[in-house]
């Protein structure tokens, strides 16, 4: 539907716990904000089997079912939801316009809380797989492996932090690496050199991913090296740690990123144009976390209600004067 000839208070992109739930506490500030959700509300989260370190749920809840209580609450508080795609943004007029593969959105504010993909490792059965065993989040699924084998790929400080807490669970955990060394900071790898729970694959490549009824079985090893490639059977569990890439290709050129691609925020989840907000995974390359996506967006909510507020005093003084 067509909506430029409307001017909003604000736009929300991303449907995921940042953006719904900044949607939940600018509803309730009464800005009656749109949340752009893309195809799939929720977010990445919803893919998750159970999640079980979000505070207020002892018995752990599935990532579907999460993502949808966060849809309904925000629906409580007219949010205007909308489940079409981005497909272009101005940044550079005001009032900001948001075009969606539907129509458009002109509007005074925006929080973009797009998220960031893992980066996928392009085998073969890797989606298929994907929650059947494949998983790019330890702390979210880990705990669904007690006393099994498990693998992680990667060499960084994720990487290596996810192969630690991995042992408060597995039996076994394999770190593969394609490096002779990793490139983790040098307390987490003396951590890993410690842990009798964790052996460590140099020089190997993950390039095939073996399964049955299913769910992930196995995995073929390559040393990149000597060429030789040899299985590793009695696999739960591959955990892709390689890093991530955020979904911030639309707004490159209107707004600052790092070297990483990520939005570059303050402390309150300001960019570097007024009145547009980010929060969630596409600008925190560090923790991307539920909780951590979550509170981001209410920060980015609050922070909304006041700009809006301190504009509408400013035009009111003008008007006086």
């Amino acid at each position: 539907m067509e909506k430029s000839n409307e001017l909003e208070n604000l736009v929300i992109i991303g449907g995921g716990p940042a953006g719904l739930t900044a949607a939940i506490y600018a509803g309730r500030a009464g800005l009656e904000p749109v949340v752009i959700n893309g195809p799939q509300p929720g977010g990445q989260i919803i893919n998750t089997d159970e999640l079980e370190n979000f505070p207020g749920f002892p018995e752990g809840i599935s990532g579907a079912e999460f993502g949808s209580r966060l849809l309904e609450q925000a629906e409580h508080f007219q949010v205007q939801l909308d489940f079409n795609i981005v497909e272009k943004v101005n940044f550079k007029d005001k009032p900001y316009t948001i075009t969606t593969s539907e129509g458009s959105y002109q509007t005074r504010t925006v929080i973009i809380a797009a998220g960031a993909q893992p980066r996928p490792l392009g085998l073969e059965k890797e989606q298929q797989l994907t929650g059947e065993g494949v998983s790019y989040c330890a702390t979210c699924d880990g705990a669904l492996y007690r006393d099994k084998r498990v693998a992680v790929v990667g060499g960084g400080n994720v990487a290596l932090e996810e192969a630690d807490f991995l042992t408060r669970f597995a039996r076994k955990v394999y770190l593969i690496h394609r490096r002779e060394e990793f490139r983790a900071d040098e307390l987490i790898q003396e951590k890993i050199a410690s842990n009798k729970d964790i052996e460590c694959l140099y020089n190997s490549e993950v390039v095939e991913l073996l399964s049955s009824d299913g769910r992930l079985s196995g995995l073929k090893i390559k040393n990149n090296q000597t060429e030789k490639i040899k299985e590793l059977l009695d696999i739960s569990a591959l955990f892709i740690a390689i890093g991530y890439e955020p979904n911030t290709e639309l707004f490159r050129g209107q707004l600052e990123l790092d070297e990483a691609g990520y939005i570059e925020t303050s402390g309150f989840q300001r960019t570097n144009i007024p009145g547009i907000f980010a929060a969630g995974d596409i600008q925190d390359s560090r923790y991307q976390q539920v909780i951590t996506a979550a509170a981001s967006g209410a920060r980015a909510a609050m922070e909304v209600d006041r700009y809006l507020q301190a504009k509408r005093a400013e035009q009111e003084t003008q008007v006086r004067v």
